[in-house]
């Protein structure tokens, strides 16, 4: 008999818990510290204006949330959904492509009903690499591109992001062995961090790079009703033959500031389509009724909400940038998404210009290195506070005299 006491589970028990290796692949969470910062210096009493994250500060459209309540009252709902979603929602979003984009899709062979954006980004590494596999990843670029590779065990081969070609990657510049060993390209357009669009003569190209290649293009159009001056953003799938190459992944997250929600799809390829939901089949048993009827409402009612939240971040963006100017900050106009993308002064890393603004201007903005080694230089700046805080932001920036 046993005479040892039990030893509770825990962080404090000897008990042998070793991490799989897959854990381990997991890259750093480099904003986890930036939020450590920020929340120390919120703790101690200081008004700090947060201009560094990423989610949206108005709420979701009254006639949205209505939608939901009622719909959660139906006892349909209550039940499990189909594992592959609604067809209503997938009808729901093929028609706001027609509309928006002119695209087709077939609502069950070219739409798949996703938990967010961030779990589709993801999921595709899966589905497509094998350990070893080569991925090419934009630099700077969504962080989570890098965890979906690291937990395929696969490698990747970043694609610099430059002014100079205004933040489109090169394909020339990519190393021979680098196009042919390729199975997947990420991209994100309008993007983050670098707030630049792509043109349809830009996706066209890359259904020819990709066609030519083999590789399969996995567009990130997470920004996608959010461009400035006039200009709508173009979807990749608006290019011939997109849909024979890849998909792109849609989210309500920001276009109806539906972020907690988690309501996303990946549109396009057949092929791929069926294999994301074959994988979300053994993960999944698909959203929660109510909220595919609430999104359902977002997509085939009025768009105007839509149109007013572009309008706002299209008027705090000129708020931001009037103010750069004002104290010497120079800096290019976004193009769309809701950030801005700023060089730092001379004499600073990213990391250490946005340590000085947290700690002088209480101001905390977004290091550039953490989208990559491309971004270094530059700090993102979120568009997602109020217009007088983002004035108030920048007369503290410019106290400190580094302009």
């Amino acid at each position: 008999m046993n005479s040892r006491s039990p030893q509770p589970f825990g962080g404090n028990s000897s008990f042998p818990i070793e991490p799989a290796e897959i854990m381990k692949r997991l890259p750093k969470q480099f904003f986890a510290s930036l939020v450590e910062r920020v929340n120390h210096e919120i703790a101690s009493g200081h008004d700090v204006i947060n201009l560094g994250q990423g989610n949206p500060d108005r709420p979701t459209p009254d006639h949205i949330v209505a939608a939901a309540q009622t719909a959660a009252s139906n006892p349909l709902y209550h039940k499990y959904s189909p594992f592959q979603g609604y067809h209503f929602l997938k009808e729901a979003v093929a028609k706001r492509y027609q509309e928006d984009y002119g695209v087709t899709l077939d609502p069950e062979k070219e739409i798949a009903i996703l938990f967010g954006g961030k779990t589709g980004l993801v999921q595709i590494s899966q589905i497509l690499l094998n350990p070893g596999d080569l991925c090419l990843v934009p630099d700077p670029g969504y962080p989570d591109y890098w965890s979906g590779a690291a937990l395929a065990g696969a490698e990747m081969s970043f694609m610099p992001l430059c002014a100079e070609n205004h933040y489109l990657p090169d394909y020339d510049d990519i190393s021979p062995r680098d196009r042919e060993r390729a199975k997947l390209m990420f991209l994100n357009y309008p993007n983050n961090p670098t707030a630049a669009t792509a043109p349809l003569s830009f996706y066209e190209d890359t259904v020819k790079f990709a066609a030519k290649h083999g590789i399969v293009v996995a567009s990130d159009f997470a920004y996608g009703a959010i461009g400035f001056d006039g200009k709508r953003p173009v979807s990749f799938l608006q290019a011939e033959g997109a849909k024979e190459v890849g998909v792109e992944y849609y989210t309500l997250s920001k276009t109806y500031n539906m972020a907690g929600w988690r309501v996303a799809f990946a549109l396009g390829n057949e092929k791929i389509v069926s294999l994301i939901n074959l994988l979300q089949d053994h993960i999944y048993v698909s959203l929660f009724g109510a909220i595919q009827e609430a999104a359902k409402v977002a997509l085939t009612s009025s768009q105007q909400n839509v149109r007013d939240l572009v309008a706002t971040y299209e008027s705090r963006r000129n708020v931001l940038f009037t103010a750069l100017d004002e104290i010497g900050w120079e800096a290019e106009k976004s193009k769309g998404s809701f950030f801005a993308w700023l060089h730092v002064p001379k004499g600073h890393d990213s990391d250490s210009f946005a340590k000085l603004l947290l700690e002088k201007a209480k101001v905390a903005v977004a290091p550039g290195i953490g989208f990559g080694r491309h971004g270094e230089g530059f700090i993102r700046v979120g568009l997602l506070s109020e217009e007088e805080r983002l004035r108030e932001a920048v007369l503290r920036i410019g106290k400190l005299g580094l302009f």
